[in-house]
């Protein structure tokens, strides 16, 4: 592999300028090519959140990069979930025990930059308005167009790395060649964004060290601030039925709707009328394939091989993951093929319970975050983490505040949530639960927690 140092990544996303610097700090000749112009000169493209949640698996990736000073500098923490009941009451739900188990809210576009720069200072070669638009597996070469000025260009490769996105052309390109089954199921519900702007004195409008939710059962909103003292509000919603997008045909029709559902949220949005107006509809899907690799030719990961819905705040985490491991595999593996394969192994099976776990969230979150049975099981939870440490861990820190592999968080969450409700059925108040039974079933059901340390 060391004869063959040259690394073609398509993509300079979160993703590929990461890849880009582990890559280019272990001596390999990185290039990468990314389709929409620098967004250093042309200003940052909008048309996703630009809010993400940072967790541990992203802040370790950062840490490997030498960018945590500067990203967590402009980072905003969450303490937990603040919800906004619909009698306008609220309850702040700690994600962890205390500040120590926080996530923060960072900004996509800045955060990107600060991977473009430290990419390049890397040795990483990085070129704009490059958008891939065939490869030749047999001959080793790919096609590039700039959509701008229409030039095109040919060039080789040695071996391609798809960091591209959802709708990745080198996952199109690859589908031909080998049968991906790719697949892509769509929620069925949309989203759309609004904007809190600051409050006249310059400060936030609500607390700024929360994400703000307002479950309505079967939709929600949501609200992650901005170092800007702005929030994101992002409205998810059927696409179809009643309520749905389709029966907000209209900017009165959606005022009239957020009046009646989100009614102290609308006063905080000043101009409603115009965010609704000029942001669209945008779409939730989770991408599944059965290959995420073409031999020792290409890989994919990130968005590219398991895009997923937002509601677990972990797709970002899951790339940077991703780029770690791959990154490890290239030096361990003693060819491409071996690299690619064992990276596969590694990744696939967390991307999907990170996948199922996401969708599971947006119904805890839409419709159990304000459930009285939902808040006991949370509160015991809590109870037999203390009593239990290392043995009873909460799904929502192996997942946030560790890095012990998504599989078997996803496993251990199963069995955990079963325990809560067997040990709170038909009980309403944390001192009728039965904590020595309770510790009976922690030890019968669960091994000690061994975490799995991913360099």
């Amino acid at each position: 592999m060391r004869a063959e140092k040259k690394i073609t990544i398509i993509g300079a996303g979160l993703a590929g300028a990461l890849l880009a610097i582990l890559l280019a700090r272990k001596g390999w000749t990185v290039e990468v090519f990314e389709r929409r112009p620098d967004p250093r000169l042309a200003g940052y493209e909008g048309g996703r959140s630009i809010n993400l949640a940072l967790a541990e698996r992203g802040l370790h990736a950062l840490r490997l990069a030498g960018l945590t000073e500067a990203v967590m500098a402009q980072a905003v923490m969450m303490r937990g979930r603040m919800v906004h009941s619909a009698d306008g009451g609220t309850q702040l739900l700690r994600y962890g025990k205390d500040d120590s188990e926080v996530i923060w809210s960072v900004h996509r576009g800045r955060l990107n930059i600060s991977l473009l720069d430290a990419a390049e200072a890397a040795g990483a070669t990085i070129r704009f308005n490059a958008r891939l638009d065939r490869v030749d597996f047999n001959a080793k070469t790919f096609r590039l167009i700039n959509d701008h000025d229409r030039r095109d260009e040919v060039r080789d490769f040695a071996v391609l790395i798809g960091a591209d996105g959802a709708g990745s052309a080198l996952r199109q390109a690859m589908s031909g060649k080998v049968a991906l089954n790719e697949h892509f199921a769509p929620l069925g519900h949309g989203y759309k964004e609004l904007e809190i702007p600051p409050a006249d004195d310059g400060g936030f409008r609500i607390e700024p060290n929360a994400l703000h939710i307002w479950p309505r059962g079967g939709y929600m909103c949501i609200a992650l601030p901005n170092t800007e003292k702005t929030f994101t509000v992002t409205l998810f919603l059927p696409n179809e039925g009643d309520p749905s997008f389709a029966t907000l045909p209209d900017v009165a029709a959606a005022h009239a709707f957020f009046a009646r559902d989100f009614a102290d949220t609308l006063p905080l949005v000043p101009e409603f009328d115009a965010d609704w107006t000029n942001n669209p509809i945008g779409s939730l899907s989770t991408l599944y394939l059965d290959h995420w690799h073409l031999d020792g030719r290409a890989v994919l990961l990130g968005d590219a091989a398991h895009a997923m819905v937002p509601f677990h705040g972990q797709g970002m985490n899951c790339a940077f993951e991703d780029c770690i491991a791959l990154a490890r595999h290239i030096e361990e593996a003693g060819n491409w093929a071996e690299a690619f394969a064992a990276f596969e192994a590694e990744r696939r099976p967390n991307a999907e319970a990170i996948q199922a776990m996401a969708l599971e969230n947006y119904v805890e979150m839409r419709d159990r975050v304000d459930d009285v049975d939902f808040l006991l099981q949370r509160q015991l939870e809590r109870v037999l983490a203390e009593r239990h440490p290392g043995r009873f861990v909460p799904r929502y820190t192996m997942v946030s505040f560790m890095r012990v592999p998504y599989a078997t968080a996803f496993e251990r969450g199963k069995i955990q949530r079963q325990l809560l409700i067997d040990a709170t059925r038909g009980l309403r108040d944390i001192a009728q639960v039965d904590l020595e039974a309770a510790d009976d079933m922690v030890r019968t059901r669960l091994s000690s927690l061994v975490t799995t340390s991913m360099t």
